[in-house]
């Protein structure tokens, strides 16, 4: 025979929003701590610190304080983010190295110098363009 779950009951969550979850943390108590149940309905000046911590444990699986104790998940985090970037690198430097051909003729200095040149020459947008902004008798730009 299986044992069926109750899924029907809210799930326990310890949260800083809600520190007072639905249902208690513990469901099914143990002998142990059905002792210490009955131990607490009595006076609370006789149970001992060990033992209240243990109710409360019963209740709760953190305290607040617990809660708010920040993790070191970020480094993980941090780590595979770096890892991403590096691995983004040694594809981009492989790309470049194997996957582009060589830089076009055309970003040479001397073919866009030539291309300006031929610009000038044909009076490109004389209005507001290249054409204005140069000074054909002196041959050097407007100043």
């Amino acid at each position: 025979v299986a044992k069926v779950e109750d899924y029907t009951l809210p799930p326990y969550f310890d949260r800083r929003e809600t520190p007072l979850p639905e249902v208690k943390f513990v469901n099914e108590l143990s002998q142990e701590q059905k002792s210490l149940k009955e131990k607490e309905k009595g006076s609370w000046g006789t149970l001992s610190n060990e033992e209240k911590i243990a109710l409360y444990r019963i209740s709760f699986k953190q305290s607040f304080a617990e809660m708010n104790m920040g993790s070191k998940e970020w480094k993980s985090v941090v780590a595979g983010v770096f890892f991403f970037f590096g691995f983004t690198g040694f594809i981009v430097l492989w790309q470049r190295k194997f996957v582009y051909g060589d830089v076009p003729h055309t970003l040479s200095e001397e073919y866009q110098a030539a291309q300006l040149q031929r610009m000038l020459d044909m009076r490109i947008n004389p209005v507001e363009g290249f054409s204005a902004k140069w000074d054909y008798e002196n041959k050097q730009w407007k100043k």
